[in-house]
């Protein structure tokens, strides 16, 4: 699908770009490719005055605000180091961006992304992020569910697993919404502003 217009309040949302997460292994684009063309959506979102909206997971050090359900592969009771819940630096250091920590895969659940979102009159979003099949799938289901326009800049997303980046891309992102590269997403945005 192509690009067909982004909303005159388009919030772009980066999902988990901090220090632990960026340095795991990634594909189908390597992590520091998904951090540069992030990084150059928000220069881009931040000189058109539009939201920019830095996503990170973290956890109590007692796990006591983490997903309580059983699984196969189980996250629960892992040390992290020390900043590894950290943004990432290309992104951080912009005082009016709009901070949140989430304690799950979804951005929207437990947090105040969407009323964030509503009071600056946002219709719709640009994801990127790390892992494209967990945090940004579930960020653009429920974006979708709230109703915001969802674009998804598929180069600027990656995952531990390329197979399951690609099943995201391919079979789940289109029916949420329109995809395209981060260099189409900053065309779109130069033609639809002044």
């Amino acid at each position: 699908m192509s690009l067909t217009t982004l909303d005159p309040r388009t919030a772009l949302v980066a999902i988990d770009l901090q220090n632990g997460i960026v340095g795991m292994p990634v594909g189908p684009h390597p992590a520091a490719d998904v951090v540069a063309r992030t990084a150059e959506l928000a220069d881009a979102f931040r000189s058109h005055g539009l939201p920019v909206v830095l996503v990170r997971v973290s956890f109590a050090a007692d796990w006591a605000d983490a997903v309580p359900g059983r699984t196969e592969r189980q996250a629960r009771g892992l040390a992290f180091p020390d900043g590894w819940d950290v943004i990432v630096d290309e992104l951080s250091g912009h005082p009016g961006d709009i901070h949140v920590t989430k304690h799950n895969w979804n951005a929207f659940h437990g947090t105040d992304l969407d009323v964030q979102l509503r009071r600056r009159g946002v219709t719709q979003i640009v994801l990127t992020g790390i892992a494209t099949s967990i945090g940004v799938e579930s960020t653009a289901r429920a974006a979708y569910e709230h109703g915001y326009h969802v674009t998804l800049a598929t180069d600027a997303m990656a995952d531990g697993d390329a197979e399951a980046h690609r099943g995201s891309v391919e079979r789940i992102f289109p029916r949420l919404g329109e995809s395209g590269t981060a260099a189409d997403i900053l065309e779109l945005l130069d033609k639809t502003r002044d």
